[in-house]
């Protein structure tokens, strides 16, 4: 992104780092190496001060940016609260930034020439250096708020069809009886996985409807999932963030919270925190008991950064591999 040089800067770049307009929202932004390493969101009435400094120190982050939205009026004293916060855990606050409504203003500047107390109108973000170049590199636009976003995760009217497809053809895949040898129905779902991973690496679509039937029925087996969970790597993050909401998108129901929280695992690697935060939502509103969701949930609350997270993954892989791929003498 951008070099983020001024408060402008910063408040057109936070609805992409969020993906979405914040609304009532606290957000920290940690930065390092003059680049940024992680942005949190939190609700205004639930921001925990002590979760934020934990965060942003666990991270190694140098200093911080805080933007506190409201239409109520009751921002400036949380961001005072969290700059002190931040400030006492050794990182330095290099910006503090009100926005009431459609006006903003900085509660470190004292000069009234640059941050009047009516504060300055919000910056057009659609006609924005930053937006220029997020749409550039493909990215999307924000959505206006998080509930769209969380609905940019459930299918609409225009996947139906290909829904039906795949709910016919998952009729046809018998599911794996563990009473006998379970590999071979691992290997498949294996090699289906790798399948349309190779797919979307080439820039193909994945529609093929018994193909992403055989994925969301052998991903309901732990090993298999384990299996797409390793592989993510460093160069195909950004391409099964998409690949993986899309099938997210066209799954129906009952297979929904496997590939949802390889979502979550994708996206938290790649350090959008909001979308896997999403992800997770949705995996857990298809099975409120899915025990990957909850772990993952645990994991982010955390903050454990995404480098904890890969090389977790990276140690695993091969030994999941072995199990399913290699025979048995």
């Amino acid at each position: 992104m951008t070099t983020l040089t001024s408060p402008h800067d910063l408040l057109v770049a936070v609805p992409f780092l969020m993906g979405f307009s914040p609304q009532e929202s606290l957000i920290v932004i940690g930065i390092r190496d003059e680049a940024i390493n992680i942005a949190m969101r939190f609700d205004l009435e639930r921001a925990d001060l002590n979760e934020i400094s934990t965060h942003l120190k666990r991270w190694k982050s140098e200093c911080a940016m805080i933007i506190a939205y409201t239409d109520h009026g009751e921002g400036k004293s949380l961001n005072d609260e969290v700059t002190e916060s931040i400030s006492r855990a050794g990182i330095l606050v290099r910006e503090s930034l009100l926005v009431e409504g459609r006006r903003w203003r900085s509660t470190l500047c004292s000069d009234l020439t640059c941050c009047p107390v009516e504060g300055n109108p919000m910056p057009d973000i659609s006609n924005s250096t930053i937006a220029a170049e997020q749409v550039l590199l493909g990215h999307p636009m924000p959505f206006e708020s998080r509930e769209e976003l969380q609905n940019s995760l459930r299918s609409d009217g225009s996947l139906q069809s290909i829904t039906d497809e795949v709910s016919l053809a998952i009729e046809l895949i018998a599911e794996i009886d563990y009473r006998h040898d379970p590999r071979p129905f691992q290997r498949e779902g294996a090699e289906a996985i790798s399948r349309v991973i190779a797919l979307a690496q080439a820039g193909e679509s994945v529609r093929d409807a018994t193909l992403l039937a055989l994925v969301l029925v052998r991903l309901k087996d732990l090993q298999v999932r384990d299996f797409a969970l390793g592989s993510i790597n460093e160069e195909n993050l950004e391409i099964l963030i998409d690949l993986w909401r899309w099938i997210v998108r066209i799954a129906p129901s009952r297979y929904v919270a496997p590939v949802a929280t390889l979502l979550a695992a994708t996206s938290y690697e790649k350090g959008d925190g909001v979308l896997a935060q999403s992800a997770l939502d949705r995996a857990l509103e298809s099975d409120d008991e899915y025990p990957l969701a909850h772990l993952l949930k645990r994991v982010f609350a955390a903050g454990w950064p995404p480098e904890t997270f890969a090389t977790m993954r990276r140690e695993l892989h091969p030994k999941i591999s072995s199990a399913i791929f290699d025979e048995v003498a």
